[in-house]
């Protein structure tokens, strides 16, 4: 048993209560003392570093409304629409709980967008952060199943049939995939099995699946440190430190950060209240008209689209036309002879890649083409997992990079807001081009990367971080 620390008679109240709380429950203090006051970060912090604490201050606010939603709604079939009805109409603050909670669902995405994107500008995903990033995808590959669940909830028109939409591509896997689609909906088509299903993964199962990885993610971060915008690490055997042995270009998280972070804090509460009273439907991206109608099985909407969060990938799915799979097949071609060329393979090497292609080709040939577009869209997710493998470049931050590389991600970017835009737009032969090329410049700019991030001239990395007050 740890011994008591003594306190001054003459200490405030305040002090007291510390030290008797500290004396019961030291680990406690010292996991505080480890993760806020005694963790140092890079004093050079920016702008893009407030989506890491505002994804989580979003999380609790959905964790907050959710709870107070599930308190009157009812996840049955004849029921969940008339029962989010009452919440708006009947519940005291009940438009209020569920207006945050929808917008809450966007704003989560475009934090988390962005905060991603913050650590691709910066390679927060290189040695020795790889770990950090895979438990990040993982995050974002299980909010987007949150969030796909929660949106079948409400049981209106688009949500119905988004939900059938969505789940009968599962039946395009060969041999499981019609099994595999009856499993989750748990009825040939979607009903108040499938509204059961969804409701108890939404509420239980997958919250507490992305907890532990929220846990996961920081508690990595904190292991190995956070980057910076120069992507120069503060701790280490090289880097400058005290007489103490604290990191000369870093400060505590708090409360240095903590305070910063509530200018971010502030400024997004405001966005988020401007969006809640005066456009909660966002112009029909955050809350679709089409699901102020309650669910018809027997009436199909003109054009049935998921939310915006999920149509870039939507949009790549409906790329995937027979056509565009002779487009795919020229580029396993042309990988193949790249390879060919430019590796030291071994004779027995060439060989294993030319049967590979092979089968990969008479695959793609022989499989129904609405396979691969659910391929493709699971792929475009997944292959965020090996960003840390893919790029070769000598610097992480894209300060020191060639000015030309700024260029390709801001068209990265542009590509993934145009697939995002095209997902809601009805099916035409001129969207679906620009869709079929908007999907090869995606994975493009991620298979290419290899050889990409190492062209150019690269600028020199000082050997201490850069910063300016603010």
């Amino acid at each position: 048993m740890a011994e008591f620390k003594e306190i001054s008679p003459n200490a405030s109240m305040g002090a007291k209560l510390t030290n008797w709380f500290e004396n019961r429950f030291p680990t406690a203090f010292s996991e505080y003392e480890k993760h806020m006051s005694g963790y140092y970060a890079p004093k050079n912090f920016n702008a893009w570093y407030f989506y890491g604490s505002l994804s989580l201050l979003v999380l609790v606010i959905q964790i907050v409304t959710g709870i107070f939603l599930v308190m009157h709604y009812k996840p049955d079939a004849n029921l969940a629409f008339a029962s989010v009805e009452y919440i708006m109409r009947d519940v005291p603050w009940g438009w209020l709980v569920r207006y945050m909670h929808s917008t809450g669902a966007s704003a989560f995405f475009i934090v988390v967008y962005l905060h991603m994107f913050r650590g691709l500008m910066y390679g927060s995903y290189r040695k020795p952060r790889e770990l950090v990033w895979l438990f990040g995808c993982a995050i974002f590959l299980v909010l987007m199943a949150e969030a796909f669940m929660g949106y079948l909830l409400p049981w209106g028109q688009m949500s119905y049939w988004g939900a059938q939409v969505i789940v009968n591509l599962f039946s395009a896997i060969p041999f499981i995939g019609p099994d595999l689609a009856l499993l989750i909906r748990g009825d040939y088509v979607v009903s108040d099995a499938t509204l059961n299903r969804f409701f108890s993964f939404h509420v239980i199962a997958v919250p507490l699946v992305l907890l532990g990885l929220v846990v996961a993610h920081l508690l990595a971060l904190h292991d190995v440190g956070s980057n910076n915008p120069d992507g120069i690490e503060i701790k280490g055997p090289n880097a400058p430190m005290d007489a103490n042995g604290k990191p000369l270009d870093g400060i505590p998280f708090h409360p240095y950060y903590t305070v910063h972070d509530i200018v971010g804090v502030s400024v997004f509460l405001m966005l988020f209240s401007a969006v809640i009273f005066f456009a909660p439907e966002f112009g029909g991206y955050f809350l679709e008209y089409n699901n102020f109608i309650p669910a018809d099985p027997l009436k199909t909407p003109p054009h049935i689209a998921p939310v915006w969060y999920f149509t870039p990938f939507y949009s790549m799915l409906r790329a995937i036309t027979s056509e565009m799979m002779y487009a795919l097949v020229l580029c396993v071609v042309a990988a193949a002879a790249f390879g060919f060329m430019k590796s030291r393979m071994t004779m027995g090497g060439k060989v294993a890649t030319a049967v590979v292609a092979a089968i990969a080709i008479a695959l793609m040939l022989a499989i129904d083409a609405k396979f691969w577009g659910v391929v493709v869209m699971g792929g475009s997710v997944l292959i965020l997992f090996f960003l840390p493998w893919l790029d070769k470049s000598p610097v992480k931050s894209i300060r020191y990079r060639p000015d030309w590389h700024k260029w390709v991600y801001g068209a990265f970017v542009v590509i993934f807001l145009v697939l995002g835009y095209l997902g809601v737009q009805p099916v035409t032969p001129l969207f679906t081009r620009m869709a079929q090329v908007g999907t090869l410049l995606y994975f493009g700019f991620f298979l290419l990367m290899p050889w990409w991030s190492r062209l150019g001239e690269f600028k020199p990395v000082p050997d201490r971080i850069t910063y300016a007050a603010h």
